[in-house]
């Protein structure tokens, strides 16, 4: 016999066993979620002990494996104020341009060019009597905003001295503002090269086609007037400028002397600094290096003092600069020339 139950007690039992399912769901996901953001916490906290070194927390232990960043910043290095007892820390570049030196390191764009226009017109209002010196390892330039830099250099020039050193390579404008400096003053390094060419457009450009042809002879004469400055530093003729910047005109240090871009390439000897000395041909008027080694004679020893076997002319007898034998030192023993060696009794 079977015995039914009322309707309202089985959903009573339904709803027991649906809400019995529905708390073990949310205590399971709650579970879940708690040890997931505990998961992370401990993930982000180590990445702070990581990146943060100088961390005063109690706990925090580091290991071989703890990366530690370097600085990125200008080095900074001390400089003792005028006047002042103690010294203090300033970066690497301020501290250049407090001896007046300034280094051309990156390409030139609009910006880069602003702020090198800004410090030579402040080195040349601070003091137009000295020197300022430009070392210059430049990749290229923009031919606009380097344009710009090379006309500051020329006014610069007219009140004070500029001097410029191609450090490694002065590449399209680069070589110019190389050339730019004062006469007597432009120099290289043994290894640095020099590159010129004609400069395209900087950008790309889109308009309508009038707009793109005044944009392209803009450019032309920009590159007409590079053209016409180098002739005028260099002293050749414009027609082998053109030749040349038909294509990549790639120079040594000696060839750009030989060119008349620069004027000195320095060589390091054992003491100082000495310049490479030039001379012109009397019949095409072309530079050609002196040779100022002198030639060594073989059968002289050298150095500063007379050798113990070296004759008093320098080794220019018939003994051949060996020293003399037993019948040829009539002043020794005082027995002029009659001594004879002792023989065995």
């Amino acid at each position: 016999m079977k015995v039914r139950q009322p309707f309202h007690s089985v959903c009573a039992t339904v709803a027991a066993l649906l809400s019995i399912e529905l708390f073990k769901s949310s205590c399971a996901f709650s579970t879940s979620k708690f040890w997931a953001g505990r998961q992370s916490a401990r993930k982000s906290s180590s990445r702070n002990n990581v990146a943060t070194i100088g961390s005063s927390r109690r706990g925090d232990i580091y290991n071989k494996n703890t990366l530690v960043m370097m600085p990125s910043s200008t080095p900074m290095v001390p400089w003792q104020p005028p006047g002042q007892e103690y010294a203090q820390f300033i970066d690497l570049t301020s501290r250049l341009y407090r001896e007046r030196i300034m280094i051309i390191g990156r390409f030139i764009d609009e910006e880069y060019a602003n702020q090198i226009i800004s410090i030579l017109l402040y080195l040349r209002k601070e003091d137009p009597d000295k020197k300022i010196s430009l070392y210059i390892n430049c990749p290229g330039a923009l031919l606009r905003p380097a344009m710009a830099v090379y006309d500051t250099i020329l006014q610069c020039r007219n009140q004070c001295e500029i001097s410029t050193l191609n450090l490694g390579m002065s590449f399209g404008m680069g070589a110019l503002l190389c050339g730019a400096g004062t006469k007597g003053m432009r120099s290289s390094m043994p290894n640095a090269r020099f590159l010129l060419e004609r400069i395209g457009i900087e950008k790309g450009f889109q308009g309508q086609a009038s707009d793109i042809a005044l944009e392209v002879k803009n450019v032309r004469e920009c590159n007409d007037r590079l053209e016409y400055e180098l002739a005028k530093m260099t002293g050749q003729p414009i027609s082998r400028i053109k030749e040349d910047l038909q294509r990549n005109f790639y120079l040594s240090s000696d060839e750009a002397v030989t060119y008349g871009l620069i004027d000195n390439v320095l060589l390091p000897p054992t003491k100082g600094i000495s310049k490479v000395e030039y001379s012109r041909d009397p019949w095409t008027g072309a530079k050609i290096m002196v040779n100022r080694e002198r030639d060594v004679n073989l059968g002289v020893f050298e150095g500063p003092d007379e050798q113990r076997y070296q004759t008093s002319d320098g080794g220019a007898e018939e003994t051949g600069g060996w020293g003399r034998g037993w019948k040829g030192g009539e002043e020794e023993n005082g027995n002029g020339g009659n001594y004879e060696p002792p023989t065995e009794k």
